[in-house]
């Protein structure tokens, strides 16, 4: 993630107008089922990676979390969530989340939304993460479906009415950087495999208890475009544990 394209003006603004900018957790269609993934947050430490806008952070806090640290590389994302989600229990860092180190066992939950695909080597932040976990905390995080990020161009194959035929697969096995068009502009990104998703996780000493792929809630799918989500997965949701 030390790539960072959020600070860019023209990237930033158009980020803002998305429908998750403009309304939080209830336009993010994978809400609904990564909010079934959290644990109770009651009295927790959580950390949230790539904390963007600071709405997961809001929600911990309201959750009844303890002290919520949300950390970002960009700062007008940062200065977007001081603004948006400030709450006395939620303290924001810009910090890239390679770089981050804390104590041994000093979170209860380590949590990222839709971050750790720009992160070029996972396996040493999962190693990192596990450490950072209390016996019995949680780790949760979303990031781009492998079937999504396998090609750079992320979109439909149309046409030539402009209607979807169906969304390609291709150079699937080949992880790595793919340099990916996103609101129009120009994004790097990590492409891995189902397994270069988990493989790490489980190399970190962490259980897999959840592995999901969301859909859009029925309330959603008259938004224009929400019905064709069905169609192909855009998400992964992870849920695991530390050991006791």
């Amino acid at each position: 993630m030390k790539e960072n394209r959020y600070d860019d003006k023209t990237f930033f603004d158009k980020y803002g107008q998305m429908a998750r900018s403009r309304l939080g957790l209830a336009g993010a269609g994978e809400w609904t089922c990564l909010r079934a993934l959290l644990p109770d947050l009651t009295g927790a430490q959580v950390l949230d990676l790539g904390c963007g806008y600071g709405w997961h952070c809001k929600y911990a806090a309201e959750q009844g979390a303890a002290r919520v640290l949300g950390t970002d590389l960009s700062e007008r994302m940062l200065a977007e969530a001081q603004t948006r989600n400030p709450d006395p229990r939620v303290e924001y860092r810009r910090a890239a989340m390679e770089d981050l180190d804390f104590a041994p066992e000093s979170f209860d939950l380590v949590f990222s939304s839709l971050a750790l695909h720009y992160v070029a080597d996972l396996a040493p932040l999962m190693e990192r993460i596990a450490k950072w976990l209390r016996p019995g905390g949680h780790l949760v995080f979303s990031a781009e479906h492998p079937v999504y990020t396998c090609r750079p161009e992320q979109d439909w194959w149309y046409d030539e009415a402009g209607n979807i035929l169906h969304f390609p697969v291709d150079r699937y096995f080949e992880e790595g950087k793919r340099t990916a068009t996103f609101l129009g502009e120009q994004v790097v990104k990590y492409h891995r495999t189902l397994t270069g998703w988990l493989d790490p996780v489980l190399a970190a000493g962490l259980t897999l208890e959840r592995v999901a792929e969301p859909t859009p809630p029925p309330e959603m799918l008259d938004i224009p475009g929400m019905r064709d989500e069905l169609r192909r997965p855009m998400m992964l949701l992870v849920r695991a544990r530390k050991p006791l």
